[in-house]
């Protein structure tokens, strides 16, 4: 028998080593720089925030830019997103639905969307108040009767 015997040893002879390498294979938009880099075009920071408008907070029903939410945008060089986002409150049970209107705005529609790929990093400080509110978003509750 050849190669690593089992239970009893290697009767002698030296185990024999496998290597095995996964690679991922992207889709037609990505190729090689020749230093395993992708070359991906990274989106702007203005195109997601502006995607972002799609994302509406559920209770309010005024998009998460103009409530000031976004606190934060990062685009890697694989073009995934890392947007640091708060909600009114940390006890907001909706994070699901926002995650996933998010996932729409940024990585659906035609082309492939926005971005790669993103993750919310869910921040608690400075704590969300309505001095964050843009001017926009004020106009947009006080269309909805509040008083802001």
């Amino acid at each position: 028998m050849d190669g690593v015997q089992g239970r009893g040893g290697t009767g002698g002879r030296r185990p024999v080593l496998a290597v095995v390498a996964v690679v991922a294979v992207g889709g037609g938009s990505r190729g090689s720089r020749g230093e395993g880099m992708s070359d991906v075009t990274k989106a702007a920071v203005g195109d997601i925030e502006e995607a972002m408008k799609d994302v509406v907070d559920p209770e309010l029903g005024i998009n998460v830019v103009d409530l000031g939410l976004i606190y934060g945008v990062h685009v890697d060089d694989d073009n995934i997103a890392t947007i640091d986002m708060t909600l009114t409150s940390a006890a907001c049970p909706l994070t699901d639905v926002i995650e996933d209107q998010t996932r729409s705005a940024l990585t659906g529609g035609p082309g492939g969307g926005v971005v790669s790929d993103f993750r919310i990093n869910w921040v608690w400080l400075p704590p969300w108040g309505p001095d964050k509110i843009t001017d926009d978003g004020r106009d947009q509750l006080r269309a909805l009767g509040f008083n802001v």
